[in-house]
């Protein structure tokens, strides 16, 4: 497989040396999530999604969707690993492409063999990512009786929402996906709702977008920055010194901190407050804990995370399956554990970065750049130090106050 965008050269990490490491003391950290492609099509058109718009076009080739005989191995391949690595408990996302299209019985199928091949021992919590607009009372029933974790897409309100996330004939999904919501949190599927993933655009108000979905009361809002690298920048992140995106957030974060009760969870903002703290980060868009997550694919092919469709064609395969492969081997590539390392996965400049622990680099799809591969600073670099270091002197004003008042 041709990785990067030029032939026979070797990019970071394919040079990494496992044996060495392994030499060293290190250890891969097992898998904790997996997450499963059980559809490959979408009914919407989102001009910015990495799965059919961005470099890697491999979804034209699989299946639409995951057949029975590849989610029967898929769910013996989790017990495997789980018993294997003496998991009491793991984590599996359904997901696309739109995972709803797969249909009730297909998702009740999938869910009901990974539940039995990993009893008793192990425990299986189930999450799906959907646009939310064929949510409707079969698959809520579906999901109230196996406790499916449900999240939605919603970018903002109705104008900024339907910039990208469309139909293929451009119509705006905001009214069907508002519906699909109203459904979700209503009794007595309510407690289903995980929350609300958004991906930022910067010609979106920040506090108009932040309130607006403050409508559905979600447990918690996930800002995504737009997948891009140093070889494709993402839309409004010039090569300079500017932080658009760190502005946006920050934005945002004095908005929902000010606020005298908070009314969600923001994800990145809890998460970078935690490792101002010393604590560990839980996800992969900050700080250094090791990424436990493994893609299945509709074929059942075993991937990298998904995002990394994004960089170039192949950045997210491997050449294992489920076939004939445990999840155990792909522990072992270097293209996985270079997600394992903490700071030995770091470029020179983050190595010496003070934010470093916080930052971790950023997400490591944003660090792609050709001929170096993905040891490099995010693309968002500027916008993280802008944003974190926003986040520690608001934080650290309110300690001192704290302080001084006990004091």
């Amino acid at each position: 497989m041709m990785s990067g965008q030029q032939a026979g050269s070797a990019e970071w990490p394919e040079t990494l040396d496992i044996r060495t490491l392994l030499g060293q003391g290190w250890r891969p950290t097992p898998f904790r999530e997996f997450i499963l492609k059980i559809h490959s099509r979408c009914n919407l058109s989102c001009d910015y999604c990495y799965m059919y718009e961005m470099a890697d076009q491999s979804w034209r080739r699989q299946p639409r969707k995951m057949a029975r005989p590849i989610v029967d191995r898929v769910a013996t391949r989790i017990a495997e690993h789980a018993r294997a690595k003496l998991l009491e408990r793991v984590d599996v996302t359904l997901h696309g492409g739109e995972p709803l299209l797969a249909g009730v019985d297909h998702l009740r199928y999938t869910i009901e063999a990974i539940r039995s091949a990993c009893a008793p021992e192990v425990e299986v919590s189930f999450n799906i990512q959907t646009n939310g607009i064929l949510l409707d009372t079969p698959f809520l029933e579906l999901f109230l009786e196996h406790g499916v974790q449900v999240g939605v897409s919603l970018d903002a309100y109705e104008e900024g929402h339907d910039r990208h996330r469309k139909w293929a004939n451009g119509q705006g999904s905001f009214q069907a996906v508002r519906a699909g919501l109203q459904r979700l949190t209503a009794e007595p599927y309510r407690a289903l709702f995980s929350g609300l993933l958004s991906t930022i655009e910067l010609q979106n108000d920040p506090v108009s977008t932040y309130e607006a979905m403050l409508e559905f009361q979600p447990p918690a809002i996930n800002f995504l920055l737009p997948h891009g690298n140093w070889d494709t920048p993402p839309p409004g992140r010039p090569p300079d010194a500017t932080a658009p995106y760190g502005d946006w957030l920050t934005t945002v974060f004095d908005r929902w901190y000010g606020s005298t009760e908070k009314a969600t969870h923001v994800r990145l903002f809890d998460e970078i407050t935690m490792l101002l703290f010393g604590r560990a980060s839980t996800g992969e868009a900050v700080g250094l804990s090791p990424v436990a997550i493994v893609v299945v694919e509709t074929n059942g092919q075993i991937e990298q995370v998904d995002t990394l469709k994004s960089a170039y064609e192949g950045a997210a395969g491997t050449t294992l399956h489920v076939s004939r492969d445990p999840f155990e081997t792909a522990l072992l590539l270097p293209s996985i554990a270079a997600r394992q390392i903490r700071q030995l996965a770091l470029s020179d400049e983050c190595q010496e970065c003070h934010l470093r622990l916080v930052c971790g680099a950023g997400h490591y799809t944003h660090r792609y750049r050709s001929g170096r591969g993905f040891r490099n600073p995010t693309v968002y670099c500027r916008d993280l130090q802008h944003l974190i270091t926003h986040i520690h002197d608001v934080v650290s004003r309110d300690l001192e106050v704290i302080r001084a008042r006990r004091g």
